[in-house]
């Protein structure tokens, strides 16, 4: 029992690896049946691992472009995303044929000819397009011109220079070369010049907007050899009007908000304070916001980042003018009550002069009565006349050696003169200027500073 069971079992798998081998057979017959006579002729002695005129110098390899689209275009990774229709044209001596039209083949039979190893030199990732089939094109013409199309998404990296960021441009590249031939085996060459890429006359992108574009043919040269290289150029300016109206405005605006507190009494501390801080607060979070977009670190001193720190400077120096302003208050208040009390301490003084110049002329008075109603003596009149006499004349030697003293007096008190004007220029006799001040300053200044700015980022 149990060797009929196996017998039966072995019966089956004969059966069943016999009809999968007729199907196969089936199949082969079919596949060359489908290939008409003229290719069943070219492939007949093919060789696809041996490249056009082995023998007889370098192949040509024409390019040509079309961009379909260019998605994304990333500052934090410095790359962009592009969609292209990669054509190739080369000659092959093997596949010319009789006949006056060409064969357009399905894309699955590139991998019975020989096509150029061609890549992309800075991408990042690529992937050919496979729907509903891979996006390939073969296309052979009578001479044995080969046309050999793609569908490619490809990332590739930008090198950008973000220090005019956002009024800057970028000029990025597209970079095709030969991966194992080199110079002596492959030649490329752009088929039309600059007009061998299309489709950026008719592109929009978000934030750029394309200036320039031009096509260039050059070598690659590495330790394994010289290699050919056909090189894409394309250069992006950036929109502004995005920023300007996400962070240019708000940040003016706030710069001018901080200036309402130069018209708020100085008496309202928390009204001025409030303001302040609001706005520095706001502002830095403007700014934290600006850089979210742009990569995290970077050496790059952006134009935006500079248009930030000066409004924020600005906004900060208000928030400095009311600290500066109230202290000066404070102090005006104390130097008043101190100058009264001088005031008050000088004017007892001068009133207790007044009162014993007073008491010191009527004692005099009193004295010269007394001395009129006296008879003068000969000895009390030479006493009195000798002063009054040209002898009297004898003490003025006396003054000379008072002139040098007098004289580094007035040297004295004409450097404290100026040293006090000079500190008068920075000192305010009213605090409450301070604002006023600040009311012109505060404007005139930022608006210069935005002057220079602009000039600057835009004309140089």
């Amino acid at each position: 029992m149990a060797l009929s069971v196996s017998g039966g079992t072995l019966f089956t798998i004969l059966l069943i690896s016999r009809l999968l081998e007729s199907s196969l057979l089936k199949a082969e017959m079919k596949e060359g049946e489908i290939l008409p006579p003229t290719i069943q002729r070219l492939m007949k002695g093919y060789n696809k691992y041996l490249r056009p005129f082995f023998d007889n110098g370098p192949v040509t390899v024409g390019m040509s472009l079309d961009i379909a689209s260019i998605d994304t275009i990333s500052e934090i990774n410095m790359d962009y995303t592009a969609t292209i229709f990669l054509r190739q044209r080369w000659t092959d001596e093997r596949l010319v044929f009789e006949g006056n039209k060409s064969l357009s083949l399905d894309g699955r039979l590139v991998e019975l000819l020989w096509v150029p190893d061609t890549f992309i030199v800075d991408s990042k990732k690529s992937f050919l397009h496979d729907i509903t089939v891979e996006n390939r094109l073969i296309r052979i013409f009578p001479n044995g011109t080969v046309l050999y199309a793609l569908r490619i998404t490809t990332t590739v990296a930008c090198n950008m220079d973000l220090t005019k960021y956002p009024m800057d441009k970028q000029t990025c590249t597209l970079q095709l070369e030969s991966w194992g031939y080199n110079i002596n085996d492959v030649m490329f060459y752009w088929t039309r010049g600059n007009e061998s890429v299309s489709g950026l006359d008719t592109l929009r992108l978000a934030q750029y907007t394309v200036e320039d574009h031009y096509t260039s043919v050059s070598e690659a040269i590495y330790e394994t050899g010289h290699y050919p290289k056909l090189v894409f150029h394309f250069e992006l300016k950036r929109s502004i009007l995005y920023f300007i109206l996400e962070t240019y405005v708000p940040s003016s605006l706030l710069v001018v908000l901080s200036w309402v507190s130069f018209w708020i009494s100085q008496s309202s501390v928390p009204a001025r304070i409030c303001i302040g801080v609001t706005t520095v607060l706001t502002m830095t979070t403007l700014m934290m916001g600006a850089r979210t977009s742009l990569p995290n670190a970077n050496c790059f001193i952006k134009a935006i980042d500079v248009y930030l720190g000066i409004c924020f400077s600005f906004i900060f120096g208000a928030l400095i003018e009311y600290a500066v302003a109230h202290f000066c208050t404070l102090s005006y208040g104390d130097a008043n009550m101190l100058m009264y009390g001088h005031h008050m301490h000088d004017f007892d003084e001068e009133m207790n002069g007044i009162v014993t110049t007073i008491a010191s002329d009527s004692n005099r008075t009193k004295r010269r009565k007394e001395t009129v109603a006296t008879p003068p003596t000969p000895t009390s009149t030479e006493l009195t006349v000798r002063p009054s006499s040209p002898s009297g004349s004898e003490p003025r030697p006396e003054a000379a050696p008072e002139e040098a003293p007098n004289r580094c007096l007035t040297v004295l008190a004409l450097l404290r003169k100026i040293l006090h004007r000079t500190v008068n220029c920075c000192h305010v006799e009213n605090p409450h200027y301070i604002d006023n001040y600040s009311r012109v300053t505060f404007p005139l200044s930022f608006v210069m500073v935005n002057l220079l700015y602009w000039t600057y980022y835009l004309y140089f």
